[in-house]
């Protein structure tokens, strides 16, 4: 299982270190709305779905909070069939959805999953619903 803080489950995006910061920082932005993850992980992980509603607790690489995030959409697809416009809404800069493609199958090559274009991916959309400096210093979690 993912870890939790409070009722909610975790967000860690990428892996620890810059990536992670990067990404975060993109959250926090506004700029990054969408994130991808494989299908895969849930199953190893024991893990449900995300639904539309559910709020996530953004974490850093101590899996402390820096924000929170409530669930627009999810949408299972094949590798391939992920959209330019899934794509651009991770906010990461590619220009291209072959660009985004080369750069996720790297990454996940990296991380010991090579995919395929038929490997399911778990398309998460997202709102910035509360952050602030080292996070939510004060407040409900839920809000």
């Amino acid at each position: 299982m993912w870890p939790r803080i409070g009722e909610l489950r975790t967000l860690a995006l990428g892996t620890p270190g810059d990536l992670r910061t990067r990404l975060n920082t993109l959250v926090l932005g506004g700029v990054k709305t969408a994130t991808a993850g494989l299908l895969t992980e849930y199953a190893e992980e024991g893990e449900e779905l995300e639904r539309v509603g559910e709020r996530l607790a953004l974490v850093d690489d101590e899996d402390s909070l820096v924000g929170v995030v409530e669930v627009t959409g999810v949408e299972v697809v094949g590798f391939a069939e992920v959209t330019w416009d899934f794509a651009r809404s991770e906010g990461e800069g590619d220009r291209s959805i072959e660009e985004w493609r080369e750069g996720h199958a790297a990454y996940w090559a990296r991380v010991g999953t090579p995919v395929t274009g038929d490997s399911e991916i778990v398309c998460i959309r997202f709102r910035l619903v509360s952050a602030g400096d080292g996070g939510i210093p004060t407040g409900d979690l839920g809000t």
